[in-house]
């Protein structure tokens, strides 16, 4: 019986994808990594001559543009788009993978910070040529982190999966896709991007490289707490529909409970003597209930107000400048 052989792909033509919001202070750092990594990969025969870097400028209020332009000016392989305006992370993602998804072979997404390590995408393109169209970057461990960044991100990914969404556990936005997985990526259309929750979707062939995590190489996180729960949330919402059906469970717990409360009444109202009979049952029912209404009304009006954008289908983002 013959062994079945894999054929090698082709050294691709990379782009490395970077959304930059104010990033002025990291740029002068994060381009000459990469540049002289993209030297050591097409050294190396990994990948081709031709490949390049995408940054795209998410609306900075910083020197961020200008300075792509010059940096452009000095090595052509540095290309850039900006965005019309402030569209967010998610977006600016999106936008730069759209803008080379038909001008590479593959492409690596990497935030300017270089938390990420960079030469984790030798084994990404690596794994390209073995045949996975899509590579995890995937961090081995958060002992860099603080107590409470590592906890809430325990609590954030297992929050997730408890909804019914399915992440890569202790992986961001590091990774790298072949051009079958951005066509495919292209055809998902709506606006509330949550990028960790659709790619696992598109399936493929799929392969983990894992790093060590640094510290930022210059300036402040852009991804604060607020951000991060808000993003969560986007996922939870954009992606299941289980809270709905938690609303669903807890209004059937809460009418289990009246009928014990009002048992307990009842039994109180005809046995026992009370000062201010029924008072504490009504406030707690009060109080209980119109805090249940709200969150279930605040919840309801998140898939709503998803629904409401949806519909209107307005473009997710608008570039004002190529380079």
């Amino acid at each position: 019986m013959e062994e079945k052989t894999t054929i090698e792909r082709a050294a691709p033509l990379l782009a490395i994808v970077i959304p930059c919001y104010n990033e002025e202070e990291a740029l002068p750092i994060t381009l000459p990594v990469l540049t002289a990594l993209l030297d050591e990969m097409k050294g190396e025969s990994l990948i081709s001559p031709s490949s390049y870097i995408m940054c795209v400028d998410d609306g900075s209020r910083d020197n961020t543009w200008h300075m792509l332009q010059e940096r452009h000016r000095l090595d052509p392989r540095i290309r850039a788009i900006s965005l019309a305006h402030n569209r967010g992370h998610q977006y600016a993602l999106l936008a730069g993978l759209m803008e080379v998804r038909d001008r590479c072979d593959a492409a690596v997404s990497i935030d300017a910070d270089l938390q990420d390590d960079p030469r984790a995408m030798i084994d990404m393109v690596r794994l390209y040529r073995a045949g996975s169209d899509v590579v995890y970057g995937v961090r081995s461990s958060r002992k860099t982190d603080t107590f409470f960044k590592r906890s809430t991100a325990h609590a954030f990914y297992s929050f997730q999966k408890e909804m019914g969404l399915e992440t890569v556990y202790d992986h961001a936005d590091y990774r790298l896709m072949s051009n079958f997985a951005l066509d495919l990526l292209a055809d998902y259309h709506e606006s509330n991007i949550f990028l960790r929750g659709i790619i696992p979707q598109i399936g493929l062939k799929t392969s983990v490289v894992t790093y060590e995590r640094a510290s930022r190489v210059a300036g402040e996180s852009k991804y604060p707490l607020s951000k991060m729960l808000a993003l969560s949330i986007d996922g939870i919402t954009s992606f299941s529909a289980r809270p709905m059906r938690w609303i669903f469970y807890t209004g059937l717990v809460s009418f289990v409970l009246t009928l014990i409360v009002a048992v307990y009444v009842l039994i109180s109202h005809f046995f026992t003597a009370t000062s201010n009979p029924g008072w504490a049952s009504i406030m707690l029912s009060i109080w209980g209930l119109g805090s249940l209404v709200l969150i279930s009304i605040g919840l309801v009006g998140e898939y709503i107000g998803k629904i409401f954008v949806e519909v209107k289908a307005r473009p997710r983002f608008a570039v004002k400048e190529r380079i």
